[in-house]
């Protein structure tokens, strides 16, 4: 679970690339690799043993635990069923799951939204055939984690849908969220992700699992074909370095409490160096107009530094204006399909990384905490009516901007589709805390649903979907009113709301416009028993 090193197939090289590499080495030279005054704390880095990808070194586990414990207190914080809530009561109004599976289908063909495709990518799908003919199954195997954290994993699995490799999945849970099922440990004693089975051969490091496919299947679109010798390799070679540079300035910033400044400068010193490489290709990938396995290696953590430090720093790195270079190559991966289904949202970063990394440190200041609160859901970014998700928006950039009704449709769906699981689940929420403790905060799997109230919950579900399909509460949330002369406890089913809201996941659940809506709709009813 390393980073990938470059992955090369050998073609004939461009004479007319050859100054790329000179012109790299000497925008690199500006880089100092020495620390920055005031960088003393040593730089938390993933390790070969797994690192961000669910292996973690021994001296991490204090901190995971400490991390943990204080996130607990201060993350998804519930209405609570001792409050001013405690008597309301509201009616079942709202239709039936049945008839809201049938209300989809028609707003789809009303609304001119295709019906989900079984061969479509979704990261729901355990097997992705592509071209595979029915009665063929994939040569490949890929364990990936449950809640789509890993970023190692997230590199092989857009190298799988990019090449359009078919292969089957098997979920395994990350330890900071869960146990790892004994049929896979025995394979993988380490019980490190990601891995793979490639003809029934494991291979466990994911530069290994690279380079592994782009030799099992030379006839899916390579993505680094550049000979060996060549200047695009070297100059690849170099972008790669540069990654780990860049990576590790960032950790040296995240998860230091101290020396914010240099750390700061530190880390905008080398973004500063990955903007001007991009600058320099003639389109916007860092290999040009080719998409490579250098924007891959990329891609996983400058998602995560984009949302991680405007959460625990305040800092603006995507969507700014600032960084321009880097800034088009976002727009451009947005606009990949395989990428668009893959990305991850800033909230989902902001809490799966502490318990990976074993805390990360917020700085404290204004702009720290207004972020913070933004993409916690606070100050109404959670809250009905939504403005427009845009590639200005703030906290998040859109960078392919959102449809809204297709967004409610895509959480309706989200939710219908497995309608009894998902109120089971949220009802944890007026249930009992499990009996064992995990890294993640927001990981409880080991909890139980409150019985007693599961239909209080089923109740206030289907509201909240009857509401993301008929788009009322989103023009004027105040307008629309839950009745509360009727027998269904709202104490419990708010906090049920509450613990599903703040345990939606991107993109385990749904893309980022879809729960931003389906949050803010679930916002939307407890406000309105509270009003």
């Amino acid at each position: 679970a390393t980073m990938p090193s470059a992955v090369l197939a050998r073609v004939s090289s461009t004479s007319t690339l050859v100054h790329l590499s000179l012109t790299f080495a000497t925008s690199r030279a500006r880089l100092r690799v020495n620390a920055s005054p005031g960088f003393h704390r040593p730089i938390v880095r993933a390790n070969a043993g797994g690192g961000l990808g669910g292996g973690f070194s021994a001296a991490l586990d204090k901190l995971r635990r400490e991390a943990s414990d204080a996130m607990r207190g201060s993350v998804g914080a519930s209405p609570s069923s001792s409050g001013t809530m405690v008597d309301v009561r509201f009616s079942d109004d709202a239709p039936s799951w049945e008839a809201l599976e049938t209300r989809i289908a028609k707003l789809r063909k009303e609304h001119g939204i295709a019906e989900i495709d079984e061969n479509a990518f979704s990261p729901k799908k355990l097997l992705r055939r592509f071209d595979l003919p029915a009665n063929e199954e994939p040569r490949v195997l890929f364990y990936r984690d449950s809640a789509s954290w890993c970023p190692y994993c997230q590199k092989v699995w857009m190298q799988l849908e990019e090449k359009q490799i078919p292969y089957r999945v098997e979920k395994i849970n990350m330890r900071c969220y869960g146990d790892k099922p004994a049929s896979f440990t025995s394979k993988v004693r380490s019980g490190t992700l990601p891995a793979m089975e490639i003809d029934g051969v494991l291979i466990t490091d994911s530069a290994a699992i690279a380079d592994a496919l782009e030799l099992a299947f030379p006839k899916h679109t390579p993505l680094l074909p550049y000979s060996a010798g060549s200047p695009e390799k070297a100059k690849a070679s170099e972008l790669l370095k540069l990654e780990r540079q860049l990576f590790s300035r960032w950790m040296g910033w995240l998860t230091s409490g101290w020396a914010d400044g240099a750390n700061r400068v530190g880390f905008e010193e080398v973004l500063d160096l990955v903007n001007d490489e991009l600058l320099q290709t003639a389109g916007p990938y860092f290999m040009g107009e080719t998409f490579t396995i250098v924007d891959i290696t990329y891609t996983p953590f400058l998602e995560r530094m984009a949302a991680s430090l405007a959460y625990y720093k305040g800092f603006a790195m995507e969507g700014g204006g600032r960084w321009v270079g880097l800034d088009a190559w976002f727009a451009a991966m947005a606009e990949r399909p395989a990428y668009a289904g893959i990305k991850s949202d800033y909230y989902t970063h902001c809490h799966d990384l502490p318990p990976q990394l074993g805390g990360c440190e917020a700085n404290g200041d204004e702009t720290q905490k207004q972020f913070a609160a933004a993409i916690d859901g606070q100050f109404d970014h959670w809250r009905l009516p939504l403005p427009p998700l845009t590639k200005h928006s703030r906290p998040e950039p859109s960078w392919c901007g959102e449809n809204p009704v297709a967004d409610r449709l895509e959480a309706a769906h989200s939710v219908v589709a497995n309608a009894e699981n998902v109120v089971r689940f949220a009802a944890r929420g007026c249930g009992k805390k499990g009996t064992r403790q995990f890294g993640a905060p927001l990981s409880d799997p080991t909890a139980s649903p409150g019985e007693e109230f599961v239909n209080d919950v089923d109740a206030a579900l289907r509201r909240v979907v009857h509401e993301l399909l008929e788009g009322s509460a989103s023009v004027a949330p105040s307008e629309q009113k839950v009745s509360k002369h009727g027998k269904h406890k709202g104490a419990p089913a708010a906090d049920a709301l509450a613990y599903l809201r703040d345990r939606v996941g991107v993109p385990r659940d749904m893309k980022y416009p879809a729960a931003r809506q389906l949050r803010a709709h679930l916002n939307w009813f407890v406000d309105a028993l509270q009003a």
